[in-house]
């Protein structure tokens, strides 16, 4: 899998729904593996074209503090939602999370791995999921890393998929403001190869292996080898 073909796998325009791109990176079957960021500004017109994508599961990395302000819109009364918050979430905890990108990183590998693993088992189900957290390019930029690597693809494709959050958010040309869920003004920064490739060092050095650490999370070994046939046809 090369940067090119990966590259080829276009954004999708659905009205107010930011980063939405399938993230199967050629390891897995077409239309069955979507992230993006949240789905709370859906308009009409996009919930209706989201739902024409199939989607069954939407796996919803974020606290219930960006929840409670942030609601995803429904796409369908047969789709299943699951909360999974991938950082300690500040409803049930006072640990914070790390400011500084670098930190954050290795700590989401640290504190994500039942949303994760919850992730794999909505994916070993065969139909099509979205995975998302409030811009889709931090928590869901590891989890995505993570699917995508059971699956295969070689380390440098994964990061370059990665990467390509910084395109569908604008952020190639550097940061930008935004509101967090306090009503404060922060910064979204673009995501960096180096943060991606820690956090997963620190699975590796927690773990030893992608399937130990999703072994230790709740997945099931019945469930990561049914990701590795949900390759494309």
């Amino acid at each position: 899998m090369t940067e090119t073909e990966i590259a080829a796998a276009p954004f999708l325009d659905i009205p107010d729904v930011l980063n939405l791109r399938d993230a199967g990176a050629g390891v897995y079957r077409p239309g069955l593996l979507y992230r993006s960021a949240s789905l709370n500004r859906l308009t009409d017109e996009g919930a209706t074209r989201l739902a024409e994508l199939g989607i069954r599961t939407v796996v919803d990395l974020r606290s219930s503090t960006e929840l409670d302000i942030w609601p995803d819109r429904s796409i369908g009364e047969d789709v299943q939602y699951l909360h999974m918050p991938m950082l300690p979430d500040p409803a049930t905890t006072d640990r914070t999370w790390p400011e500084d990108q670098a930190a954050l990183y290795p700590f989401m590998a640290e504190t994500g791995g039942v949303a994760v693993a919850a992730a794999v088992r909505a994916l070993a189900g065969g139909a099509p999921i979205l995975v998302h957290c409030a811009v889709g390019k931090d928590r869901t930029g590891l989890t995505i890393a993570v699917l995508q690597s059971l699956a295969g693809l070689p380390r440098d494709a994964v990061i370059a998929d990665f990467l390509r959050s910084n395109v569908g958010l604008g952020l190639d040309h550097g940061p930008v403001p935004y509101l967090d869920a306090a009503g404060a003004e922060r910064i979204s920064r673009p995501v960096v190869a180096a943060h991606l490739a820690s956090a997963l060092a620190r699975i590796e050095e927690l773990h030893g292996t992608l399937d130990n650490y999703l072994l230790d999370h709740g997945a099931t070994a019945a469930e990561l080898a049914v990701l590795r046939t949900l390759r494309p046809e």
